[in-house]
């Protein structure tokens, strides 16, 4: 698909940056919004005042007397990275303050997402006082009345939108609901438990509690905030840079719960130099394929664990399950890949606008993964589907869905909805990302209607690959030390994105190692330094191409270690043959 490359503007005429600030680092950031050092805040002085989310005095009062009270805490989580470091934070949390807690998360084959009737009845087992969903709830309904009717208070902490009604929960911390003054509207669910329990042990200090009990520091936990917030692939914003800068910087430092510490190991990174992209791309997927592909407790035992050894016994068997997750995934969009060409017939413009996809035995867990690759290929909003269990009544099918700019996916939904109510049986999510169920007979009908909502509210501009950048590099900026600099001014993540370059380069000596990775060595015109790049996951029918050998590539800097050695290596994002 033809890419347009376009550079992000920037005025640095308008900027204050005091010296200190690299040149090359100011003119990034100046792209990003950013005006002065101000506005790069990384101290947790810096973070906003928890007061100001609704509902949060009166959920820390809750949870704050059923700790005094020695009441049973049960944390329910969601199965995603952001829902297991939730569950293990609110765990560890309340544990910490002296409370009594456990967690039960919903398997996503059995009971589907969030906080439903049949997730409060299996919650009896532990006999709790007080339910706490994490990650989930603001549109449980019918589960939070179930508890409720059990006689359990419920406090409800979210980050997702708020549908036409909200539970009837004791309390409801969210920053996307009505009437939340919290500036951050872009905390992750792991964020918002946090500040609850920063909240808790307020109310707890207050009451004296600590005359006769040790107090905790909850910055220990900032790893877990770290992790859960870069992979819910949330906007970095300067509330959300500031968690994950200190999350960061506590790994670095070798203080990190020794579940983090395995899955860095069984990653392959170096905890001394992570970065908030190894969070999202290496130890996050680890993490989710215990949700994709079997339970999410995997996973949360994990964070929850204090003995190393252990913890890389799971972090193993976590790493296997991600490898098995790739398998799957890899069958499925071949399979996806060869029904839209059917579709395409070789044009661009036969493809549907709104793309929904489904195949018998697709897995449910990975068809989230399978939107994302399509769509990125496609640059068109997608929807995959797979079969789900309902023994009881008419088959269903769950979907995932991926947007693209332009199209805000829970509302598109929405209106689908409400153009054919007895379509879609429920749904939610945000702008980017949803879900969705459907009677498997409908699918047909859904694929269109969802077409034309599409087509309602984007353009043929709107479906035009683009691919932003910082610009070209010069030869003197292709250096270990640019590498470490753009390293250390992130974190960079969601609407904050790591720095991305663009230019032509010759190509010297190129070759497909591991059967899809395209490793090459390149030189600029008018350089005579030779660079180490490699592209992952390369069409292996195109590339390499001994007939190319001038190419237009967008690039990362980045620095590769192998048995101690370090050195620059371009991270190739997209290549094209250059035209002369």
């Amino acid at each position: 698909m033809p890419v347009n490359i376009i550079q992000r503007p920037y005025d640095l005429s308008s900027c204050e940056f005091s010296h200190a600030i690299n040149p090359l680092l100011a003119r990034i950031y100046s792209a990003r919004g950013i005006r002065s050092d101000n506005e790069l805040p990384k101290q947790l002085q810096q973070l906003h005042d928890y007061r100001q989310l609704k509902d949060i005095e009166p959920a820390a009062e809750i949870l704050a007397n059923a700790i005094i009270e020695k009441k049973r805490i049960l944390i329910v989580g969601d199965f995603d990275c952001d829902g297991a470091t939730s569950s293990a934070l609110g765990v560890l949390a309340i544990r910490s303050l002296g409370g009594i807690a456990d967690f039960l998360v919903p398997n996503r084959f059995e009971f589907g997402y969030g906080l439903t009737p049949e997730i409060v009845e299996a919650a009896t087992v532990f006999k709790p006082d007080v339910l706490v969903t994490v990650d989930n709830g603001i549109s449980s309904i019918t589960g939070v009345q179930a508890a409720k009717d059990k006689g359990m208070q419920v406090v409800v902490t979210d980050h997702h939108l708020a549908g036409r009604e909200i539970p009837n929960a004791d309390a409801i911390v969210n920053p996307n609901q009505q009437d939340c003054t919290f500036p951050s509207k872009n905390t992750a669910g792991v964020g918002v438990i946090f500040y609850v329990m920063c909240a808790v042990r307020t109310h707890l200090r207050n009451k004296g509690y600590f005359e006769e009990h040790p107090q905790p520091n909850l910055a220990e936990l900032l790893d877990l905030v770290a992790l859960g917030t870069v992979a819910d692939v949330v906007k970095l914003d300067g509330n959300n840079r500031i968690l994950v800068f200190q999350g960061l910087a506590r790994i670095r430092s070798g203080r990190c719960r020794p579940g983090i510490t395995a899955l860095i190991e069984v990653s392959g990174r170096n905890p001394n130099t992570l970065a908030a992209s190894d969070l999202g791309f290496a130890l996050g997927p680890r993490l989710n394929a215990a949700g994709r592909l079997d339970d999410m407790s995997i996973g949360i035992e994990l964070l929850l664990c204090d003995d190393i050894e252990r913890a890389r016994e799971l972090a193993s068997e976590l790493d296997g399950l991600n490898r098995d997750r790739k398998s799957i995934e890899g069958n499925m969009q071949t399979q996806a890949m060869a029904e839209l060409e059917k579709l395409q017939l070789g044009q661009q413009s036969d493809l549907p606008w709104g793309v929904s996809l489904f195949q018998e035995g697709w897995h449910q867990g990975v068809v989230g993964i399978l939107a994302s690759r399509v769509k990125e290929k496609l640059n068109r909003p997608v929807i995959a589907f797979a079969e789900a269990d309902n023994p009881e009544g008419e088959p269903e099918i769950k979907g995932s869905a991926r947007s693209i700019p332009g199209l805000h996916m829970r509302d598109a939904l929405d209106c689908v909805s409400r153009e054919h109510p007895d379509l879609i049986i429920k749904f939610g999510g945000h702008a980017m990302a949803a879900g969705l169920t459907i009677c498997k007979s409908d699918f047909d009908t859904f694929k269109q209607a969802f077409d034309r909502e599409v087509r309602q509210q984007l353009t043929t501009a709107d479906l035009q690959a683009e691919i932003h950048t910082d610009g070209e590099l010069q030869p003197n900026q292709m250096t270990m030390d640019t590498a470490f600099t753009l390293r250390e001014g992130g974190p960079w993540g969601q609407s904050f994105p790591e720095p991305s370059f663009n230019g032509d380069f010759q190509i010297i000596q190129q070759k497909l190692v591991g059967e899809k990775h395209l490793k090459m060595v390149l030189r600029l015109p008018g350089s005579e330094t030779w660079l180490d790049a490699i592209a992952f996951n390369i069409d292996n029918r195109q590339w390499p191409n001994p007939n190319i050998q001038k190419i237009k590539m967008v690039y990362k800097l980045d620095i590769n270690e192998f048995r101690g050695q370090q050195n620059l290596q371009l991270m190739v994002e997209h290549l094209a043959p250059a035209t002369e």
